[in-house]
């Protein structure tokens, strides 16, 4: 009903503008030429209704009216105003109408238009602040950092909703340009460095960061003076988040961890990842993860026919199903709970949904768990990649790329050294693999925001009042939000190097302890004042600083600036093949040391405090054998061997570790 009476009445606008038109031109002597008028008015009126319903006038939002819809009723008048300059030159002599009329009723007819709804508009926007300033709560005044694209829409939204409770005071902005500019009413009133000056002088109470793409440098700048004045300070989402839905006021949050780690935005080369990704069937392993369910929402823009959601958690698979199904109606998404170290279970998957493309990012990756459980660390993460490899190859998946870590770079931890022989494992599959299949692993270091992450951990303990636990001062690691991670795995597996293992660009270092105080003063608290940050010690497995190379990869460029390729090696073929067995072996019979020896065999950068003690013990046990009993006199190289157990390999399998060896396609 509503519509039918915004239909009737623009027509009857229209209608309306051709004798005012007529009044215009000629005045009063419009009384002498009435039937005229009726009869253009007449002829007319059909022409208009239709174009009225054809160009859907009657479904705008009057009290949402905007640019885009003051261009539609351009063209609708504009349509109408053609069809009369043509038409005249086919009407009867005798009937009078200046050459000028359809001209003049065109600019009466949009400004009348126009002006219905831009007072609706008003009107509705007037009634709401005045329902705002009568109720009892606070109208806050807002400052916005950044005048750009994202700081014109943010200030056009609070002025479209009243209901925030947000008045906009002005911009501030570095560009010298726009300095003493205005928009939308709104003035340039400095720049970042006048934060607390500006929010002093013009009562400020919050303020928001409109700079989506901007440097966590620069976020960090604004945050830091708006603690000095005093103020809240608040963040418009990021680049990647803005990219995947649209902005609304409800949308604007608290600053986080990650928008002070932000850093320049990953250029895509979309053309070679839509290749490889468009009308694919594709398998995510450990779908219902941080970095899985990921990777899912960032390569759904390149319309894969079909998803498989491999998991083995159900509440988590079952969560993002119902999320993709909604958010992505055109794909199809199919949830399947399965363990990818059950062969059989994978097995059928493979036969009977026949993957083109596989993102492996199921594993265990807690360090200190796994440092208690290396059996379940050796059986997932290396058993259930070579499970998917062996599998890959036999039904021709045209692309694999396996999710690694940082941690698998000179490995203190089993988790690390699980994925590092994860690696050797895809790289094997790469020797073995057809001439348009290719495997390849990418390496990063730690996600903000994955379920693993320090960071909701130190929000707890600071809504607990601390204190803030950090193992060691000097604790460093590499940080990358997860978009940012998900899009570069993306782009690596569209390089197709057959065999690579890709690090990416992790940018700075961090320090554990900087990120707690980070977190701390963004809760509102003072560090090492407000909020106790204590030292716990460092845990087993794990080391002060992470590493993306060992000294022998080293790196070579690709076609993108944040990804390099790191030069494979590892034991040969047949060698691998051997120590794999073994280490399967000692997971199947949870002989936790034995695991930590298999793995020493296989990286031999491996450095495990459990057995670095076992080796200190066994010399001097030895030690004190040769001094109680004289008759002993060992050579060096027999007391090397004295030892049951030890990390002494033939000479072929030494030499194949070490890099000497050839690296077999058998």
């Amino acid at each position: 009903m509503k519509n039918i009476l915004k239909y009737l009445a623009d027509l009857s606008i229209w209608t309306l503008a051709l004798p005012l038109a007529y009044f215009m031109r000629i005045e009063m002597q419009v009384v002498n030429h009435t039937t005229d008028i009726l009869l253009i008015t007449a002829l007319s009126l059909p022409i208009k209704a239709s174009v009225l319903y054809f160009f859907r006038f009657h479904r705008q939002s009057w009290t949402r009216i905007g640019v885009w819809d003051l261009f539609r009723i351009l063209q609708g008048v504009g349509l109408v105003t053609i069809i009369a300059f043509v038409g005249l030159f086919f009407i009867r002599q005798d009937i009078y109408i200046p050459r000028s009329i359809p001209a003049i009723e065109a600019v009466t007819t949009i400004l009348m238009l126009s002006s219905v709804r831009l007072f609706a508009r008003v009107r509705s926007e007037t009634v709401r602040r005045r329902d705002v300033r009568r109720s009892s709560r606070k109208v806050s005044r807002v400052l916005v950092a950044g005048a750009g694209e994202a700081g014109i829409m943010l200030a056009r939204e609070v002025r479209r909703h009243p209901e925030s409770y947000m008045e906009i005071v002005g911009f501030l902005d570095d560009n010298p340009t726009k300095e003493k500019e205005w928009y939308l009413g709104y003035a340039i009133l400095g720049s970042l460095e006048d934060l607390p000056e500006v929010a002093q002088k013009h009562f400020v109470d919050k303020v928001i960061i409109a700079m989506p793409a901007a440097d966590g440098s620069i976020i960090r700048k604004v945050v830091t003076l708006a603690n000095e004045a005093g103020v809240e300070s608040q963040t418009m989402p990021g680049l990647y988040e803005l990219l995947s839905s649209n902005f609304n006021i409800a949308k604007l949050r608290r600053v986080d961890v990650a928008d002070l780690l932000r850093r320049k935005p990953v250029e895509l080369d979309v053309a070679p990842i839509s290749k490889y990704l468009y009308g694919r069937t594709v398998l995510v392993t450990g779908a219902g993860g941080s970095i899985g369910s990921e990777i899912i929402r960032q390569f759904t823009k390149f319309n894969p026919e079909h998803v498989l959601l491999l998991g083995r958690g159900e509440n988590s698979i079952f969560k993002v199903e119902r999320e993709f199904r909604s958010e992505y109606p055109n794909i199809t998404f199919t949830p399947i709970i399965a363990d990818i170290r059950d062969y059989s279970s994978l097995e059928h998957v493979f036969r009977k949904y026949r993957p083109e493309v596989i993102f492996h990012a199921a594993a265990h990756k807690h360090v200190p768990l796994m440092e208690s459980n290396p059996d379940q660390a050796i059986l997932n993460n290396v058993g259930g990649t070579r499970n998917l490899t062996d599998l890959a190859l036999e039904y021709g998946v045209k692309r694999f790329v396996n999710v690694s870590s940082d941690k698998s770079v000179n490995p203190t931890s089993i988790m690390g050294c699980s994925k590092r022989v994860a690696e050797y494992v895809v790289h094997r599959a790469s020797l073995r693999a057809a001439k348009n299949q290719s495997f390849v692993s990418v390496r990063f270091g730690n996600v903000l925001g994955s379920r693993g992450s320090v960071v909701p951990l130190f929000k707890r303990q600071i809504e607990m009042g601390g204190p803030v636990t950090v193992t060691h001062p000097e604790m460093t690691r590499y940080f990358m939000t997860i978009p940012e991670a998900s899009q570069l795995v993306l782009q690596a597996g569209g390089l197709n190097n057959n065999g690579s293992i890709y690090v990416l660009d992790m940018g700075r270092p961090v320090k554990i302890v900087d990120l707690a105080r980070d977190l701390i003063r963004l809760c509102g608290f003072t560090p090492d004042v407000d909020i106790e940050i204590a030292y716990s010690g460092i845990r087993p497995g794990e080391k002060l600083f992470e590493e993306l190379l060992t000294d022998e990869e080293g790196t070579s460029a690709t076609r993108h600036a944040k990804i390099f390729t790191a030069r494979a090696n590892g034991p040969s073929a047949s060698v691998f093949e051997m120590l794999l067995k073994d280490l399967f072996g000692a997971a199947a019979r949870q002989d936790n040391m034995e695991i930590r020896r298999q793995l020493k065999r296989i990286v031999p950068s491996y450095s495990s405090d459990l057995l670095n003690n076992e080796e200190k013990d066994a010399k001097e046990e030895s030690k004190t054998a040769v001094q109680e009993d004289p008759r002993i006199h060992l050579s060096p190289k027999r007391k090397k061997q004295a030892r049951p157990g030890s990390l002494e390999l033939p000479q072929a399998a030494r030499g194949a570790l070490s890099g000497t060896g050839p690296i077999s396609t058998n």
